[in-house]
């Protein structure tokens, strides 16, 4: 049996690849207001329309990196209550230089090496340690759904340390600087490989 996607099925699936009308037309060769009137549910698209646009959703959904793709699960994280002392220890045992700070696994705020670097310079040196982290916590990581595209994921890590990707107000991983390059370094080597 043949398995026709609904309006609402090709609507949804054009915005969790975060694609416009537009973009989405270009791709499958349509027009936009065809793009439009088929979401709609105005018009009744021949099935070789539909395969136009089905198959360019499914060749870029297979192409497209989402967040969830890279990121880091379970979230490793510190409570505000906490001790620095306790943050530096899991920080090293992660081999990580930033915490987000969690209440019930929504995000209060951020924790990081640096952070913590600068008060005991600016502090009291062994004192800080038994600090709580609220004392010295930061602004909390940007956050992003699971599937926003990794290219919007870049340019936040160029004024950030780390991203969160969050579903219903909930961390449910987190990025860095160090994700990316491992992505691009993935990519390189499978380019590389196809080469040879």
């Amino acid at each position: 049996m043949l398995n026709i996607p609904t309006p609402e099925d090709i609507k949804r699936k054009r915005k969790e690849l975060n694609l416009t009308q537009v973009e989405l037309a270009k791709l499958a060769g349509v027009s936009q207001p065809l793009i439009a009137r088929i979401e709609a549910g105005n018009v009744d698209p021949r099935l070789s329309t539909l395969k136009k646009i089905v198959d360019a959703l499914n060749e870029l959904q297979g192409k497209k990196v989402m967040a969830k793709d890279i990121m880091h699960a379970p979230v490793v994280g510190i409570s505000r209550g906490d001790s620095l002392n306790k943050a530096m220890r899991l920080m090293e045992e992660h081999g990580i230089s930033q915490l987000p700070v969690l209440e019930d696994d929504n995000p209060v705020g951020s924790i990081s090496v640096d952070a913590v670097s600068r008060c005991i310079l600016e502090e009291r040196g062994d004192d800080v340690m038994h600090m709580r982290v609220e004392d010295v916590m930061e602004e909390v990581f940007p956050s992003i759904p699971p599937t926003m595209d990794t290219e919007v994921v870049f340019h936040l890590l160029e004024v950030r340390n780390a991203v969160l990707v969050c579903e219903r107000g909930k961390a449910v991983g987190i990025l860095t600087k160090h994700d990316l390059m491992k992505l691009a370094s993935e990519k390189g080597s499978k380019t590389n490989g196809e080469e040879d």
